[in-house]
C-alpha cells in the first residue's frame, strides 16, 4: 500500500472520529450525574489518540471542548469567568487528547493492551485534573458559595463528591472497558485490509 492511501486513510478515520465526537457530546449532554453531563467522548479521544498519535488525540479532545462550549454545557463557568472558563474547557480536552497518545506511544512497544488501556486511563484523569486546576484558579469563590449551598463545608469536599466523583467514575469505567474492544477491532479490520491488499 502507498503512503498516499495510508494517509488517505488515516485521515478518513480522524474525520470520522470527530464527527463522533461531535455526536457522542450532543447526545451525553442529556445524561447528568450530578451537575455536568457525561463525557461519553472520551471514548473516541482515545481511540484516535492510540491508533493516530498524540497529535490526533488532541485534536478529538479540541473537538469536544469546542462542542461543550457550543453545547452550552460550560454556561454556569461562562457566566462567571468567560475566559476562564473557555481556556479550562478548551485544555482539559485537547491535554486529555495529547496525554492518551503519548501514554499509548509509551507503553504500546511493551503491549498494546497496556497501551491502550493505560490511554483509557490517563484521559479521564487528565481531564478532570484539568477541570480541578480551573476550578481552584478560576472559579473558587463561586465554587465555595455553590457548595455551602448544597450543604458542603469545605471546598475541595463539594469540587470532588458534590460535582465530580460520579462522572469521574463513570467516564473512567466507561474508558477501560470499550477503548481496548473497539481499538482491536480497528486493528484487527487494518490487518486484515492490509493482508488483503498484499
Amino acid at each position: 500500500m502507498n503512503k498516499w492511501n495510508f494517509n488517505t486513510r488515516k485521515l478518513v478515520l480522524l474525520a470520522l472520529l470527530t464527527a463522533i465526537v461531535i455526536i457522542l457530546q450532543f447526545l451525553g449532554a442529556f445524561i447528568r450525574f450530578g451537575p455536568f453531563s457525561i463525557s461519553l467522548v472520551l471514548v473516541p479521544v482515545v481511540i484516535g489518540a492510540s491508533l493516530l498519535g498524540a497529535w490526533a488525540g488532541g485534536w478529538l479532545g479540541l473537538v469536544f471542548g469546542l462542542v461543550v462550549l457550543a453545547s452550552g454545557d460550560a454556561n454556569p463557568f461562562i457566566a462567571i469567568d468567560p475566559i476562564g472558563a473557555i481556556l479550562v474547557v478548551i485544555l482539559k480536552g485537547a491535554l486529555a487528547g495529547l496525554a492518551s497518545g503519548a501514554v499509548y506511544r509509551l507503553l504500546s512497544g511493551i503491549n498494546k493492551t497496556i497501551g491502550v488501556v493505560s490511554a483509557a486511563i490517563i484521559c479521564p484523569v487528565v481531564n478532570t485534573g484539568v477541570f480541578i486546576i480551573g476550578a481552584y484558579v478560576f472559579f473558587l469563590p463561586t465554587l465555595t458559595a455553590w457548595g455551602l449551598d448544597a450543604g458542603f463545608t469545605n471546598v475541595t469536599a463539594y469540587i470532588f463528591i458534590g460535582m465530580i466523583q460520579l462522572n469521574f467514575l463513570f467516564e473512567l469505567g466507561l474508558n477501560v472497558l470499550l477503548s481496548p474492544a473497539i481499538v482491536r477491532l480497528i486493528q484487527y479490520g487494518q490487518n486484515r485490509f492490509n493482508f488483503n491488499k498484499g
